[in-house]
């Protein structure tokens, strides 16, 4: 399939998200940090809409030196968009599973040619 203009960058919001579905392919663009990520919508678990769920920061367990906890607490930086069907979580940037690496979103091949969101997707 050749590659397509999805959308121009300048619609995103930062961090912000857009689902597409072009020929079959149902995928997902987000920005994060001025940065664009795009990945196939669909969650490895049971191939639900995982791109289409909620953005929320990453949240981690705060521990003092001593080993105890200080209770969670969410990034500034770092975003999980979370799978609506089970709650999968999946880091924007590398599409991978907080906690299992085996587990992650399968990526779509996308650059940024001027305000241009080009896509290259499979047959």
């Amino acid at each position: 399939m050749p590659d397509v203009i999805v959308a121009k960058a300048s619609s995103f919001a930062d961090p912000g998200r857009k689902v597409f579905d072009v020929g079959g392919n149902e995928f997902g663009v987000f920005k994060l940090g001025g940065e664009f990520y795009a990945w196939e919508n669909r969650c490895p678990h049971l191939d639900g809409p995982a791109c289409q769920g909620k953005i929320l920061p990453c949240s981690t367990e705060a521990v003092n030196d001593d080993k105890t906890s200080r209770g969670r607490e969410f990034s500034k930086t770092d975003m999980n968009v979370v799978c609506p069907w089970h709650g999968f979580e999946f880091d924007i940037r590398t599409g991978r599973h907080p906690t299992n690496n085996a587990v992650r979103l399968r990526a779509v091949k996308m650059r940024v040619e001027g305000d241009d969101i080009v896509v290259s997707l499979r047959d």
